[in-house]
C-alpha cells in the first residue's frame, strides 16, 4: 500500500469516499505487548479529529490506574473547557474481576463481563461513539463469558460512522474474520527476557 493507497480497487459501486469514510472494526492480538498502547494511539489520533472517544476495559481490575487512563480524562477535561479535541470516556467494566480474581467466583466475573458487554450493544444501537476501544475484550470472549457470534452480529449491524477497536490475545476466529483490520503482535525479543522487569512509562 504505497502511500496509503490500495494495491487494488474492488468493484463494490462505492465511490473512493463512500470507501474512505466506511466504519471499521479493528482487532489486535497476539502474545506480545503494544496491543492496547496501538489501540490508544489511534484513540489519540480520533481525538485529534474531534472524535467522541469511549473506552471500555475488561480484566484489568477497577483500582488498577494505567497512565492513559489518566492522559486521555485529562484531553476529555480540555475538551470540556476548550472545545479542541472530542469528549472522551473511561469505563471499567466490574470491578473486581480481573486477573487477581478476588471479589467474586467466575460466575459473577462472567455476569459483570455480560452486564459491561450490554452496554456496550446499547451505545452502539444508540451511536453515543464514534470510536470504541474495548480493552482486553477478547478475554471474556475466549473464556465463554459472552457470546461470539452475538458480538459479530452487533458489530455487523451497528448503525452509523462507529469504528470499533478490540484488543487481547487469542482473538477469536469468528471475530478475526469479520474484522477490517487485524494485527498480531508477535514477540521477536522482550526485556523480560533478561530479567527485568516492568518499568514505569512503558508498562503503566
Amino acid at each position: 500500500m504505497p502511500q496509503g493507497k490500495p494495491s487494488v480497487v474492488p468493484q463494490d459501486g462505492l465511490t473512493t469516499r463512500q470507501r474512505r469514510n466506511r466504519p471499521l472494526v479493528v482487532v489486535h492480538t497476539g502474545e506480545m505487548k503494544g496491543k492496547s498502547t496501538a489501540a490508544f494511539g489511534l484513540a489519540l489520533r480520533g481525538w485529534n479529529q474531534g472524535w467522541d472517544i469511549g473506552v471500555f476495559q475488561f480484566v484489568k481490575s477497577a483500582k488498577w490506574k494505567v497512565g492513559e487512563e489518566n492522559a486521555f480524562l485529562a484531553l476529555g477535561r480540555l475538551h470540556a473547557e476548550t472545545g479542541e479535541g472530542g469528549p472522551v470516556q473511561w469505563h471499567k467494566m466490574g470491578a473486581g474481576w480481573s486477573w487477581s480474581r478476588k471479589q467474586g467466583d467466575e460466575d459473577d466475573h462472567a455476569a459483570a463481563a455480560r452486564e459491561g458487554w450490554a452496554e456496550i450493544a446499547r451505545r452502539l444501537a444508540a451511536q453515543t461513539h464514534d470510536l470504541y476501544v474495548l480493552d482486553e475484550f477478547t478475554y471474556p470472549l475466549k473464556w465463554g463469558w459472552i457470546d461470539v457470534d452475538e458480538v459479530v452480529a452487533t458489530l455487523r449491524d451497528r448503525p452509523g460512522h462507529q469504528h470499533v477497536v478490540i484488543t487481547g490475545r487469542d482473538a477469536p476466529e469468528a471475530l478475526v474474520e469479520h474484522a477490517d483490520l487485524v494485527t498480531r503482535m508477535t514477540k521477536v525479543k522482550h526485556p523480560m527476557d533478561a530479567g527485568t522487569k516492568g518499568q514505569r512509562g512503558i508498562e503503566w
